[in-house]
């Protein structure tokens, strides 16, 4: 299936190219234990993709995280995202969307390694399942509990990975696309978090109301929180200096990035109780 097919008509129009004090244990909130890192290769129909999996040493049982990258592709803002949730407690798995090595630096770029992602023919799903079978298959995890969170690009694709029935307890969404989402399957059973930034214009309030109009009409749970002021990428550290480099309306916000973190872990406490 094509998801996101004709994603960024939207944005050129505009003028715009786009792009937990929860712990699955107690543990280790008094004494935080090491934090075994490893890169993973694997392939998805011949294309080699590399992940990068972070967990708390000595654990087993975990519940395990996916992550999902932006646009830019499997950076090391992905990987460290991926440790913050290995220090909570959690199992967490940082996918490769691209494959291949690729990695963007500048806009234009990234907008064809996406673009090439979102349509070639089932790509993202392929790929997201492959990455969700290694974080289920492996032994410090339960299979039983998986989540998943995106940012930007991989936001649009944790929402939707969910929407299409994907064996989920739920997914988190930063600062993600809204538009062309996956059609909502029959069984669903994940629950949604979707943490916006009010001020950005590449999520307009007509995808905002329709994307409730249908999680509301399929009675699927979720939350929608927005961030007054703040703009696209407010989770990313590096996002100012990225719009000021593009002319793009890309900018960190602090505040809003602890609200959204510590709303997710929250969540994901929630969902894994």
């Amino acid at each position: 299936m094509k998801i996101f097919n004709g994603i960024l008509i939207a944005v050129l129009a505009a003028g715009f190219v786009i792009g937990l004090s929860a712990c699955a244990t107690t543990k280790h909130q008094n004494k935080p234990a090491a934090i075994i890192k490893s890169e993973i290769e694997y392939q998805v129909d011949g294309v080699a993709f590399k992940g990068y999996m972070a967990y708390p040493q000595g654990e087993k049982n975990l519940p395990g995280v996916l992550i999902v990258h932006e646009w830019w592709g499997h950076n090391a803002y992905a990987r460290k995202r991926a440790e913050m949730l290995a220090e909570l407690g959690y199992a967490a798995f940082a996918l490769d969307m691209y494959g291949d090595g690729k990695l963007a630096d500048h806009p234009k770029q990234a907008n064809e390694f996406m673009t090439q992602a979102l349509n070639t023919d089932g790509a993202i799903k392929k790929r997201f399942t492959a990455a969700l079978k290694i974080l289920k298959d492996s032994p410090i995890t339960d299979d039983n509990k998986m989540a998943a969170i995106g940012y930007c690009f991989g936001g649009g694709v944790v929402l939707s990975m969910a929407r299409a029935g994907m064996d989920l307890d739920g997914v988190v969404s930063f600062h993600g696309s809204l538009q062309n989402l996956a059609p909502i399957a029959p069984n669903v059973t994940a629950k949604f978090l979707v943490l916006n930034g009010a001020a950005d214009p590449f999520v307009t309030t007509e995808q905002k109301q329709a994307f409730k109009n249908s999680m509301d009409a399929a009675k699927l749970s979720y939350e929608f929180i927005e961030y007054p002021g703040a703009l696209h990428a407010f989770t990313d550290p590096e996002a100012t200096a990225k719009g000021e480099k593009f002319s793009l309306p890309l900018k960190y916000d602090a505040a809003a990035d602890k609200a959204s973190w510590d709303k997710m872990q929250v969540f994901l406490k929630t969902i894994f109780h």
